[in-house]
């Protein structure tokens, strides 16, 4: 058995990742190890826990100040430790984050294969999102396998001179984790979402789903943004808004102030995955600076405003499932007024980014990382459009 470790130390990542664990759980000759980076706390077991998955390692990284410097010197020694007591096959990272860059520098340095999951977004801006599109484009430099999520994506990295033997169309997992949490149809597990739910069904009312967290959203672009929301909620009557508040104490006083004792308005506490999962079903729109609900919501046929100027997944955009609307407040209150007044649903055939078999081709690619023969299909499997080489 070959070890293939998983990285995740956001609740993101945990996601990500999740379905990749399960597909490997199985098999015969890779053995999945999901290692938490520790950059996010709970919220990563959380995440796990609506898969049935735990953490096989957990890093110890005390931070005092914050920073993202701070969090790398942490989790690369750690990692590192990891990697000399395990020697994994291959180590697995998604996305963008800090926990990714640390797990492909200490892969890269140990000689070991750094299989990069959700390759290739680019907004070709090393400042927005920042510091995201810096770093993933330095994992692209030293990973082995680059996993891409759509054609888009590939095109961007064989646009880097990467050989393209190591680039595979696999889809994007998101899309696997949300469609198998939606199945599962948990109930209402926050009691403001269980309220409002019942709200809404007894009036007949619709959900407006809002989500800012992003760092340069905070400050003035938050507070436009917020002004736009309570301007939606006041423009029309049959809609109740749902905002899971960002953590972090100021962004939380701000969208209080801003927001607060409006009695169409709803904010909670950040939702664990599967109620933000269920949010996101019912939602008629939703409005967001999430790289990843861009992904989830074409799942469900929902609208989505990108509160961003610019986003590194123009597939949505370009599929129609998006739209790029900034933070300005008049641009944001006419799409949304658009949106909501022609009842807006989108054939969820659409998603861009991917079918729910995007674990399958990920497993795949690693069986060809790692030379090991391919998992027979059993009878009545799936059948699942093979993995692209662009």
């Amino acid at each position: 058995m070959k070890e293939v470790l998983l990285l995740a130390g956001t609740r993101p990542e945990a996601v990500k990742v999740a379905p990749v664990a399960l597909e490997l759980a199985c098999h015969r000759g890779i053995r999945p190890v999901i290692v938490h980076g520790g950059q996010h706390a709970d919220v990563v077991e959380q995440a796990l826990a609506a898969f049935g998955l735990v953490p096989d390692e957990v890093l110890d990284v005390p931070r005092a100040t914050g920073t993202q410097a701070e969090l790398l010197s942490l989790l690369v020694p750690e990692i590192d430790r990891v990697l000399r007591r395990r020697a994994p096959a291959a180590v697995l990272v998604q996305g963008d984050t800090t926990t990714a860059l640390a797990g492909a520098l200490a892969a890269f340095w140990r000689g070991v294969p750094v299989a990069h999951l959700e390759a290739g977004l680019r907004t070709g801006e090393l400042a927005s999102p920042f510091p995201e599109e810096g770093t993933r484009q330095m994992i692209a430099r030293i990973a082995a396998l680059h996993l891409a999520p759509t054609d888009d994506a590939a095109c961007a990295l064989l646009g880097e001179s990467l050989p393209d033997g190591n680039v595979v169309v696999t889809g994007n997992t998101v899309v696997d984790a949300v469609q198998r949490v939606a199945a599962a149809d948990l109930p209402a597990r926050d009691p403001d979402l269980a309220v409002l739910e019942r709200v809404l069904d007894e009036h007949g009312q619709r959900l407006v789903l809002v989500t800012v967290h992003r760092r340069e959203s905070w400050g003035e672009p938050l507070d436009r943004v917020l002004g736009a929301v309570r301007g939606i909620a006041d423009r029309h009557p049959d809609v109740r808004v749902l905002l899971p508040a960002h953590p972090n104490p100021a962004v939380r006083a701000q969208v209080v102030a801003a927001l607060g004792g409006h009695p169409r308005i709803v904010v909670t506490e950040p939702l664990d995955y599967p109620d933000l999962v269920r949010a996101l079903r019912r939602s008629a729109l939703v409005l967001t600076d999430s790289g990843g609900i861009q992904e989830e919501a074409p799942s469900f046929g929902v609208p989505v405003l990108v509160l961003r100027e610019s986003t590194e997944r123009m597939a949505a955009v370009d599929a129609g499932c998006a739209w790029l609307v900034g933070t300005d407040p008049t641009r944001i209150l006419a799409e949304a007024g658009w949106a909501l007044g022609a009842r807006l649903r989108l054939p969820h055939s659409r998603n861009p980014f991917g079918d729910g078999f995007a674990a399958i081709r990920v497993r795949k690619a690693l069986e060809r990382l790692l030379g090991i023969a391919p998992v027979p299909v059993l009878s009545g499997a799936p059948t699942v459009p093979a993995m692209r080489v662009p």
